[in-house]
């Protein structure tokens, strides 16, 4: 098997069976985003604890890369304090660039390192990690969550 195969199923597999796809109760943080160069929507719920990502959901519509990406970032981020999470950001938005990346601190999240090869489309795997910078950007004041 192909790694481009390999990767294309793991895709696949997050789009078809996405993981933390839902909705938190109210008081979680919640940032809505959309790409209107492709109609991709993503709403993004963290519940953030002593500047710990404690849960995590999304829900949205879009392309497959679009989804998959916030299913895998969803799985990435829970447990991982706000900076563990926003360094990790940090990398996917660099390899989505074409820059050097930590693979193995990317985890399966590398199955999307060929959508840098279309512009167009890097947009659509982003999207979830905005959400989650805007997110993390209002999470924390003085070591307290806040909506």
């Amino acid at each position: 098997m192909q790694l481009d195969d390999l990767y294309r199923q793991v895709i696949m597999d997050h789009y078809q069976h996405p993981r933390n796809q839902g909705q938190l109760a109210d008081d979680a943080i919640a940032v809505d985003l959309r790409n209107p160069s492709c109609g991709d929507e993503i709403r993004l719920q963290m519940l953030v604890e002593d500047g710990v990502v404690k849960d995590v959901r999304f829900r949205g519509s879009g392309c497959s890369i679009s989804m998959a990406s916030a299913s895998m970032m969803t799985d990435a981020i829970k447990g991982k304090t706000i900076s563990e999470a926003l360094h990790l950001a940090h990398t996917f938005r660099g390899m989505m660039k074409g820059e050097p990346a930590d693979l193995d601190e990317l985890g399966e999240l590398e199955s999307l390192q060929g959508v840098s090869k279309f512009p167009a489309r890097i947009k659509c795997a982003t999207l979830a990690w905005q959400a989650l910078e805007r997110a993390a950007g209002s999470s924390e004041v003085d070591g307290e969550a806040k909506a």
